[in-house]
């Protein structure tokens, strides 16, 4: 009988680490899968065990364009297995999408702010105007660490940016102008939950931009308490 193991798939090992360590002070027996690139035989058997997805949608800003697709690909394939996923194909449908976690989150009766996908320079800046909200952002709809968030008071500020030369589109060429929510003494919160079962909030200074990855920044006291530096 083959031995059962904790399959972590990842694309960054900074974030992976910490995870190794412990299993390794449990002997929990693992390996790891790093799909930034691979192969899937749909003809084989996955191995018994059970299998971590942690597969970012930043992954592209490490230069592994392509992890988030071909996990989308070996999911279905574990999971046509009957195998123990943890953050399975929907997971990743929702990692790589804003769009489908806006969705997601509407029908959970949680409020989002006003957003327009837009494809195309001059389909964003129509998006503007029938948004016509201001201020304004404009953000990449697969992302990650703020990347392409901008703030915009008019139109013709998105206009001239959209024509420049520091114009950053999207990964996946959606592009989302959506209203700006200012956040409570310049700080965003970002929550916890596992298995609804709230664990612990991040507090994240915003007063100097957009590109605020709580992974990248945060510190943790020991008394557990978790706060951006």
């Amino acid at each position: 009988m083959t031995d059962k193991k904790v399959y972590i798939i990842h694309e960054n090992d900074d974030w992976t680490k910490h995870l190794i360590e412990r299993l390794d002070q449990l002997s929990i027996p693992y390996d790891t899968w790093f799909l930034d690139t691979g192969l899937v035989d749909i003809q084989d058997t996955p191995p018994a065990g059970v299998f971590y997805n942690r597969i970012s949608a930043s992954s592209h800003t490490r230069d592994h364009r392509y992890a988030p697709e071909l996990t989308s690909q070996v999911l279905p394939w574990l999971e046509s297995h009957q195998a123990s996923v943890v953050n399975g194909s929907r997971a990743i449908e929702l990692e790589v999408s804003k769009i489908k976690q806006y969705l997601a989150l509407q029908k959970a009766g949680i409020q989002t702010p006003k957003t327009i996908a837009a494809v195309g320079k001059e389909e964003i800046i129509q998006a503007a105007k029938k948004l016509d909200t201001f201020p304004f952002i404009i953000k990449h709809n697969r992302a990650g660490k703020g990347l392409g968030v901008n703030l915009f008071d008019r139109i013709d500020e998105l206009e001239d940016y959209v024509n420049s030369d520091f114009f950053e589109d999207s990964v996946d060429g959606i592009s989302l102008l959506q209203a700006y929510v200012k956040p409570v003494n310049g700080r965003v919160y970002r929550s916890e939950f596992i298995g609804g079962k709230f664990h612990y909030v991040v507090s994240i200074d915003s007063s100097e931009g957009f590109e605020l990855c709580p992974a990248d920044n945060c510190q943790i006291p020991i008394e557990g308490q978790v706060q951006s530096s």
